[in-house]
């Protein structure tokens, strides 16, 4: 039977329901600290196929609905994964006081998505057409065991039982490292003492993802964590083949493609290929563009268009990977391990608090700082996340940056993840907040992308961090290093695979990229790796091809590291004029109400007085730190004067040589004279008793003192319940 019989065939799970068949579909592993418990089609009986895991509390459910009917006039294979995170999973409901049902994902949820996409998209056929959608959904999260790993867990296992054409299973773990012992499937708590967090996907027989932020660790931790996660993730492949080992899965009917490539070679084969290995890329696009033009008019009546410029590209790549195969020689002529041209600027905006261009080649990032005060921190509350984040990279990738027409709209999925990434990269370099206070906004603009735009923006981000004075542990590099193997290499196992099976290739450019089959994307400092990110279109790489990239990145990366160092050595010492200059005062806690006041009337008052929100902003913590952050040096002494005389602090046995009389006290019964307010300190005001003005006894306060008379006074008693300060001018002579 094949998929373009258009009707979609009784899924597995429905296969599965029925009398006495309850225990059947569950099968429970060991999975880190808990067990990993896999249910089979107790959810969700209409979809294709559902899947429920459970690792300790946290709870997802896959479920896989693949459509009917070919998508027509598309190119590529139509797959969507949706993450859904649910707050109730976490027993929450949303803060906003106005909106309370999920809105669209977080930045972390569509991370997520993207983290249980990468592994899966490559096992399905090329020519594959049809609508296929996976739901995760999170109905319970412990707050320890991460529903991200297992969700891809959950998707391959939904998959591989819904009959599609998918060339799995796939496993996935993560890795942690605490005081030098690797911990398989750490918690969430563990994580936070780990120097890296890794996660990997495999087969059976390769590795097809991995994801990993980390604190400066070698090339050889990480080879050693893919080890020990491949081992961990085989029994769950293995339960996975189990559960499906009586389905089907649905032949996918060739399509005409090599056909049209056949037609296209014979057609224009020759100039193509001379055209193909002119060094000059600006005449190389003019000359492919006037070929699409022939070919696409040649042809045309024959196939449909999208077939025949699917077909052209096709047969592009393939003739860009042969010579690499082959002579070893790259679309621009570059030798396998060469980099592009490098360069490096900073200080390129006069008005922001940092900038720095970086390019390689034809890609071109400009990254700028802005610095903010504490309180500028994002705050963040979605199911797995509470808290606020101080450190942030956003990445926009605007068409024109590939010489193309598109809408402008929000920030894409690839943009979320490519900023995540570059700001994972930097991320142990920042200086902690207690060193720097600011809140640290980063923007990539990527201006030019003739790929590897996110290891661009990840050096850019470097340069304009050290250009705002942003004193950054050490700098970061990154480089993404590519894979072009064999037609047969999916068919090799492992062991089976050659060195002259594929070729390695350092710093990819677009087509490299597009017609290759690895992005293995590594960023890191002179010392060690902070992160990584690794995508294959192939089944799988070897243990060798990833120790093999890391090697090679950690050689770019230190010639990468020496052009940017040419552009600016260290962090400026001073930064912008126009960047906010943060003071410190630090108060007694108890006096932290006397500075905000009733309902924070007290602190808006002091922001209005020195020029407002836009001219400064104070931050109050709770161990009586008080931030005080401003553009302007007069506006930030004025509050911190200010803050000082609410909060300033008499102390027993002080004496004040110019205080003021304010007051005579007069007894509310008899109207007699009993002493006098003095103060010593803006909003401080303490008592003289009668019997402390003088040496000798007088017969009325105001016969010794006037109002608005300066006397020399001393602290005699502090009533801190009361808050009155006993005073005496005659102890004070």
């Amino acid at each position: 039977m094949s998929w373009q019989s258009r009707r979609f065939p009784l899924p597995k799970t429905a296969l599965l329901q029925g009398k006495n068949m309850e225990n059947k579909n569950i099968h429970t592993i060991k999975f880190g600290d808990s067990q990993l418990k896999i249910e089979v089609g107790k959810f969700a009986e209409l979809a294709d196929a559902s899947v429920t895991v459970s690792w300790g509390e946290t709870v997802v459910l896959a479920t896989v609905v693949v459509a009917e009917e070919l998508r027509e006039a598309v190119d590529f294979l139509p797959l969507l994964i949706d993450y859904e995170e649910r707050l109730y999973a976490a027993g929450k409901i949303s803060g906003s006081r106005f909106i309370k049902r999920e809105g669209r994902p977080s930045d972390e949820a569509t991370l997520s998505a993207r983290l249980i996409d990468r592994p899966l998209r490559p096992l399905f056929p090329k020519n594959f057409r049809n609508d296929v959608q996976v739901v995760i959904t999170i109905l319970s999260f412990d707050g320890a065991h991460d529903p991200a790993v297992i969700s891809i867990i959950a998707a391959s296992t939904a998959l591989m039982l819904s009959r599609t054409p998918f060339k799995g299973p796939v496993g996935a773990s993560r890795i942690g490292l605490i005081d030098g012992k690797m911990i398989v499937n750490p918690t969430d708590d563990q994580l936070k003492e780990s120097d890296f967090d890794l996660v990997v996907a495999t087969t059976d027989d390769k590795i097809i993802m991995i994801e990993a932020g980390a604190r400066e660790v070698s090339e050889d931790l990480i080879n050693n964590g893919l080890k020990l996660a491949f081992d961990a993730i085989q029994p769950v492949i293995n339960l996975q083949k189990k559960l499906a080992s009586d389905v089907v899965n649905i032949e996918v009917e060739e399509d005409e493609q090599e056909k049209i490539i056949s037609e296209i070679n014979d057609f224009v084969g020759s100039e193509l290929k001379k055209v193909l290995q002119l060094k000059e890329q600006d005449e190389q696009k003019q000359k492919l563009v006037s070929f699409e033009t022939q070919v696409l008019s040649n042809f045309e009546g024959n196939y449909k268009q999208i077939e025949i410029k699917a077909a052209l590209d096709k047969y592009i790549q393939k003739q860009v990977r042969e010579r690499i195969l082959k002579e070893g020689i790259r679309p621009d002529g570059r030798s396998l391990d060469e980099i592009r041209p490098l360069s490096a600027e900073v200080g390129l905006l006069p008005r922001t608090h940092g900038s720095g261009l970086f390019s390689r080649g034809k890609t071109q990032s400009l990254t700028i700082v802005t610095l903010g005060a504490p309180g500028d921190e994002q705050f963040i509350d979605t199911m797995e996340q509470e808290g606020t984040k101080r450190y942030m990279h956003h990445y926009n990738f605007p068409p024109f940056s590939t010489g193309e027409v598109a809408p402008l709209r929000g920030a894409s999925r690839r943009e979320i993840g490519h900023g995540a990434l570059a700001e994972r990269a930097l991320l142990p370099m920042i200086p902690s907040q207690d060193d720097f206070p600011y809140t640290i906004r980063v923007v990539s603009e990527i201006l030019s992308s003739n790929g590897s735009s996110s290891m661009a923006a990840t050096c850019g981000s470097t340069l304009a961090l050290m250009d705002a004075g942003v004193p950054i542990v050490r700098p970061v590099a990154g480089i993404a290093i590519g894979l072009v193997a064999k037609e047969d290499f999916d068919e090799k196992k492992s062991a089976d695979v050659k060195e002259d099976d594929y070729k390695i290739l350092t710093d990819i450019q677009g087509v490299e990229d597009f017609g290759g089959d690895m992005d293995f994307k590594v960023a890191g400092t002179e010392k060690g790796i902070t992160a990584i990110q690794m995508d294959t279109k192939l089944y799988g790489i070897t243990f060798d091809i990833c120790n093999k990239a890391l090697k090679l990145a950690a050689e770019a990366r230190k010639k990468v590291l020496k052009v940017m160092l040419d552009a600016i050595s260290a962090p400026r010492k001073e930064m912008s004029k126009y960047a906010p200059r943060i003071e410190k005062i630090k108060i007694n806690p108890k006096k932290i109400g006397d500075v905000i006041g009733p309902g924070g009337k007290i602190i808006r008052g002091i922001i209005e007085d020195c020029g407002g929100k836009e001219m400064i902003s104070i931050d109050v913590e709770e161990s009586g730190l008080i931030l005080i952050s401003s553009v302007s040096p007069e506006m930030s002494d004025k509050a911190k004067k200010i803050i000082s005389q609410l909060t300033y602090e008499v102390e027993e046995g002080q004496v004040f040589e110019d205080a003021e009389v304010v007051e005579i006290v007069k007894d509310r019964r008899f109207g007699k004279e009993v002493g006098a307010l003095v103060q010593v300190a803006p909003g401080k005001i303490g008592m003289v008793h009668i019997s402390e003005i003088a040496p000798q006894r007088i017969d009325s306060v105001s016969s010794a003192l006037k109002i608005g008379q300066r006397v020399k006074v001393k602290v005699i008693k502090i009533d801190e319940e009361q808050g009155r300060i006993g005073l005496s001018i005659k102890r004070a002579v």
